[in-house]
């Protein structure tokens, strides 16, 4: 069934309750495994692959704690319109409720944390469970789905007949709906009116592949395109009409005062959460607001609406298009504020990205990696030190994904492990993995399956001993009474040495770019451990602690 529905690869942990599983994937060879070292790891693999490709990411794990530590993986993919299937194995049905080992409740332990999911309790249900945790995956609003497997279950036998699957749903969006014909009228006839609209897009722009169809819109209306962190390469950064980041992680005041000055925001497949709205703030209530989701109930939950457009974003991005026809706005007003912000924004950061100071700033390390990245990449940045700066600072001359992070619950130890995802769904590319040493001790382990595999993926690794995102947060708003969020200095490329990656350790800023352009040409994986200023010290693009 997962080869019906074109599944490639899985990623996962064995266990006790698995060897059924293990056995079949074993003697079929038609699907690769990846053996990972923790539950988690498998999932945030599965999460970066689904992101990169297009398609449905895979993992699976045992019963007990496999069950329980797979869980952040699935909230993340679920809530980040990812999708992404979780098999996980369990006690036989005839061991439950006799204290047998591992035994837990599944249907209620993943119901919270996933779109859809089903304990299979008999064989013959195998096949339409499957087909159904496709469906709720790749149609509606992407998301995660997970299906339990029985040890005795795993072992039972099906009807050859019932083996069928519709290949439509191999990638997401499937089966895309389209909006309302009068809905995509009344938002052209706004759009038309407005003399200083903004664009803010979120990640189900990239998603569904409708960055052609925003640029043609933006161009038509004079529209300046802002993107929500997840929303990177909806448009290239090379637009004239790109803004780049808005909101509260990645933002920066320039930035926020374009958002403040629209006579009309229209969300795109953006959920006007409280990051890139800085709490609501902005754009601020009262606003004309225009919403297009594929999800009915994301509009109107935080911003009154003067119109609701419900559909897939290409498809109403397309349609918008139709409907503004022959409209060609004066752009150049636009692409003026844009610059002007861009020119403040970074007037900052070049100051700063020349620095030799130590320890190394962040914003130097930035500069050195645009300038060291080859042309095809994909950075994947962990929360804390690496969202921020890359966020608003790393250019993407192009569309696509390109840069992304786990933003919807923000959990250290996350770009590792999806980094290797990503190397499967785009092997082509240079991938990057960056984060603070709070997230390396959440997921050193699997730098032995980065080894293994021989994936050149370049991990770099912000090192100023502290859980800086806190600390800062502590700084801001609780009088510097700093408690519980510093830990000592660990020398991580001598910890990668240890699992076989060639490695490097920056202290003085004039030897970064040549480390980091030695790492990228490395043949097998690599890990580039750099002393940076610690986050509470920095001149962070985050509007709260800024402001």
């Amino acid at each position: 069934m997962l080869r019906l529905h074109g599944v490639e690869i899985v990623f996962g942990l064995c266990g006790d309750t698995s060897l059924p599983l293990y056995d079949a994937l074993g003697r079929s060879g038609a699907i690769r495994h990846v053996l990972c070292r923790d539950e988690r790891s498998a999932a945030y693999m599965a999460d970066g692959y689904a992101r990169v490709s297009g398609r449905v990411g895979v993992c699976e794990g045992p019963s007990g704690g496999g069950a329980t530590y797979i869980l952040p993986g699935l909230v993340e993919a679920n809530e980040s319109s990812v999708s992404l299937l979780a098999l996980v194995t369990d006690v036989g049905v005839a061991s439950r409720g006799r204290y047998t080992l591992t035994e837990i409740d599944h249907a209620q332990l993943f119901r919270a944390v996933t779109k859809w999911n089903a304990v299979i309790n008999r064989a013959e249900d195998l096949p339409r469970s499957i087909r159904r945790a496709f469906t709720a995956m790749t149609t509606g609003r992407p998301g995660s789905a997970q299906l339990t497997l029985p040890y005795d279950v795993q072992n039972g036998q099906v009807e050859s007949s019932d083996l069928w699957a519709d290949a439509e749903l191999a990638t997401f969006p499937a089966r895309r709906v389209a909006p309302d014909a009068e809905h995509v009228e009344k938002a052209a006839g706004l759009l038309r009116r407005a003399e200083r609209p903004v664009l803010i897009c979120g990640g189900g722009v990239v998603n569904a592949g409708a960055e052609a169809a925003l640029a043609r819109v933006a161009e038509k209306c004079g529209a300046i395109v802002a993107t929500t962190i997840s929303g990177r390469g909806s448009i290239s950064d090379a637009h004239p009409l790109s803004l780049g980041a808005v909101g509260s992680n990645g933002g920066t005041l320039p930035t926020r005062t374009v958002v403040q000055e629209a006579d009309l925001v229209v969300f795109v497949a953006c959920r006007a959460g409280s990051v890139t709205t800085e709490r609501w703030r902005f754009p601020a209530a009262g606003t004309p607001i225009v919403h297009i989701d594929v999800d009915p109930e994301v509009i109107g939950a935080n911003y009154r609406t003067d119109v609701a457009v419900v559909g897939d974003a290409r498809l109403a991005l397309e349609a918008l298009d139709a409907a503004l026809g022959a409209t060609r706005s004066d752009r150049s007003r636009a692409e003026a504020r844009v610059a002007q912000a861009r020119a403040e924004k970074f007037s900052r950061f070049n100051e700063l990205a020349s620095s030799n100071a130590a320890p190394i700033l962040p914003e130097r390390f930035v500069r050195d990696l645009q300038s060291a990245l080859p042309r095809e990449f994909v950075v994947v940045a962990d929360p804390g030190t690496p969202c921020p700066y890359l966020s608003a600072y790393l250019q993407l001359d192009g569309t696509g994904r390109r840069f992304f992070s786990n933003r919807a619950h923000g959990a250290l130890g996350y770009s590792l492990s999806a980094a290797i995802g990503a190397h499967f769904a785009r092997p082509s590319a240079k991938v990057v993995s960056v984060m603070g040493d709070g997230s390396f001790g959440f997921t050193a382990g699997e730098l032995e399956t980065a080894t293994r595999l021989g994936t050149p993926i370049t991990f770099v690794v912000l090192s100023n001993a502290v859980y800086g995102w806190i600390k800062a947060g502590q700084k801001h708003s609780f009088d510097e009474r700093y408690f519980g969020v510093d830990f000592s200095q660990s020398d991580h490329a001598r910890i990668a040495q240890g699992y076989g990656l060639a490695t490097w350790r920056v202290t003085d800023p004039r030897e970064l770019r040549p480390a980091l352009e030695q790492a990228f040409a490395a043949k097998g994986p690599s890990l580039v451990d750099i002393v940076v200023q610690p986050l509470h010290e920095a001149r962070a693009p985050v509007s709260e602690w800024v402001a």
